[in-house]
């Protein structure tokens, strides 16, 4: 019979009989083996990617580029024209800060790709004037204080000087009681067209009075 002696491990035993039964465990496991590619089979590369040619006129001058098909207007003017002026906002279409004019008209350049625009006209806020020499919309904005970030502000005055132009078009909108009659220029008329341009700040009420100035001037 054994005594309880020859029982009795030492904590240096312990600890190796631990270690070899730890060894042992991961020997059991079996090593991922790496995919091989199928006899005579070439190695893929990388696809390259497919870039497309597009030709606009941006502030007057043109412009011949090479995108990625899925590049937006935005990205377009921000990071491959140096434009930065246009802001990326929502980049979703729901605060405006992007806006600008295409062929005349706004729109949210977040929303529609640069290949879509082959041949069109851009103008953004970098068009319409500059320090030396504003545009009327952004004199006014600068009188009425129409802005306090300013993060908005170039999406808001693009969108003012389009909307000022859909009017004199004679084109209605939700807020227009006649539609037999040319739309006036009243403050209702403009909060309904500007109410795609968010201003988090607050300045609606300046920017009404930016845009009325304006308008009243070109009457």
């Amino acid at each position: 019979m054994q005594k309880a002696k020859e029982f009795e491990l030492s904590r240096r035993d312990l600890m190796a009989g631990a270690a070899s039964a730890t060894g042992l465990a991961g020997s059991l496991v079996a090593a991922p083996v790496a995919a091989q590619p199928a006899p005579g089979a070439a190695a893929s590369a990388p696809a390259t990617p497919v870039l497309s040619k597009v030709s606009l006129t941006v502030n007057g001058q043109p412009r011949a580029l090479e995108l990625d098909p899925r590049t937006t207007l935005l990205d377009t003017l921000r990071e491959h024209l140096q434009l930065t002026g246009s802001k990326k906002g929502c980049d979703h279409g729901q605060c405006g800060a992007c806006t600008v004019m295409v062929d005349g008209r706004r729109i949210y350049s977040c929303l529609t790709l640069a290949v879509m625009h082959e041949g069109d006209e851009v103008t953004t806020i970098e068009g319409l004037g500059q320090p030396e020499n504003l545009h009327p919309m952004q004199a006014a904005f600068v009188k009425y204080d129409g802005y306090q970030c300013g993060y908005c502000t170039p999406g808001q005055i693009c969108a003012s000087v389009a909307m000022l132009e859909e009017i004199k078009a004679g084109v209605p909108s939700h807020a227009t009681s006649d539609l037999t009659a040319a739309p006036q220029v009243t403050a209702d008329e403009i909060r309904e067209r500007m109410s795609g341009n968010i201003c988090r700040c607050g300045a609606y009420s300046n920017i009404v009075e930016a845009i009325t100035e304006v308008a009243e001037k070109q009457a």
